[in-house]
């Protein structure tokens, strides 16, 4: 008897063991996604769900819209004000991007430095430049201080805007190179702005939205 109870309490014992170890892992897994200031996903985490997404990758078969999105002069509020700030907007920026997307299916992420991608499934180019133009005037309105800035003495977003839709087959890789062009035109009229890169039948065509 005694020795049954010793067998079931290393069995008990190893089970925990194993379940503390899987739960570790997990733990581990979830930061290697996560951007550890932000506490947003990371680049690596938005690659996989693209992936995930894209069907061979060659669509996304409900339609996407990616936004692309690049705080202004960036340097010049962390040359000013220091690299504490410029976290703390960092950090606040985020949120912001996260308060205007639906939670229970678009995808954040921090995709390097002061750039940010956001993923909308099935949306279209109407829905897309609505959330992105709701986005920048978000941050605008926070107040967030950038005294050196060439926009604004407040921090501003440019973003760039793609949109996939359900009978066009592009992957993620061009969907991006597409948002990132229209990024860089949006810096490249002003910045503090919002800029759609629409399919025409001659090519790409880059629209501002309303602000």
């Amino acid at each position: 008897m005694h020795r049954r109870s010793q067998t079931f309490l290393f069995e008990l014992r190893d089970r925990r063991r194993v379940a503390e170890l899987a739960e570790a892992n997990d733990r581990l897994e979830l930061l290697a996604r996560t951007d550890p200031l932000t506490g947003i996903a990371n680049r690596r985490w938005m690659t996989e769900t693209l992936d995930h997404l894209w069907v061979g990758g060659r669509k996304c078969p409900d339609g996407a819209a990616m936004l692309m999105c690049d705080i202004d002069d960036f340097k010049k509020l962390n040359d000013h004000l220091g690299h504490a700030e410029g976290d703390r907007c960092l950090v606040e920026v985020a949120r912001i991007i996260q308060e205007n997307v639906r939670r229970d299916r678009d995808h954040v992420a921090r995709y390097g430095g002061e750039e940010f991608l956001v993923l909308l499934p099935a949306v279209d180019e109407e829905g897309a430049v609505s959330v992105a133009e709701r986005i920048r005037k978000s941050v605008e309105d926070a107040g967030l201080p950038n005294p050196a800035s060439r926009v604004s003495r407040r921090v501003t977003l440019s973003i760039g805007v793609a949109v996939q839709t359900t009978d066009e087959a592009i992957s993620p890789e061009q969907l991006q190179r597409h948002a990132d062009t229209a990024l860089y035109l949006a810096k490249q009229t002003g910045r503090n702005r919002v800029m759609l890169n629409r399919p025409e039948a001659s090519g790409r065509k880059h629209i501002q939205s309303t602000r």
